[in-house]
């Protein structure tokens, strides 16, 4: 049947196509959540209000990205 070695060889295989497929997308939402850790630890240090996070995007308050009249996201 098969060795360890050859059964070591196939999983490689199997783990390199599965990362070649996911690989990208992971990538995106790991940096995703850095952005908003960053954030948030930024808010927490600063002791201000939170800031709005909104698809990956981080809005702080003020900064004239919020969901108000003549921002375009209603």
């Amino acid at each position: 049947m098969f060795g360890l070695s050859e059964l070591a060889i196939i999983l490689l295989v199997v783990i390199a196509v599965i990362a070649a497929k996911k690989g990208p997308e992971l990538a995106r939402t790991a940096g995703r959540s850095a952005r908003i850790l960053k954030a948030e630890a930024r808010a927490a240090q600063e002791g201000g209000p939170e800031p709005q996070v909104i698809q990956g995007q981080v809005l702080r308050p003020g900064t004239g990205g919020g969901t108000g009249p003549g921002s375009g996201t209603h």
